[in-house]
């Protein structure tokens, strides 16, 4: 997404509006490996509350990612 910065004496600039991405490893116990994975920060929220394995069956479902 593209916007403006505005600074205090009311100057534009433009400006990108970046997705707050993480690469992260998280441990699978059904699969007995570590996986690497960029999450958003939503994503890691996600992750904590329904749990990996719900979550990447959902993603695939998706078609969010490929088969891990």
């Amino acid at each position: 997404m593209v916007g403006n910065h505005v600074s205090h004496s009311k100057r534009r600039v433009k400006r990108r509006f970046e997705i707050n991405l993480f690469k992260r490893k998280f441990y699978w116990p059904e699969e007995n490996r570590w996986i690497h994975l960029k999450v958003s920060a939503a994503g890691l929220r996600l992750i904590d509350k329904k749990g990996l394995s719900s979550c990447l069956k959902e993603a695939i479902e998706n078609g969010l990612i490929k088969n891990i």
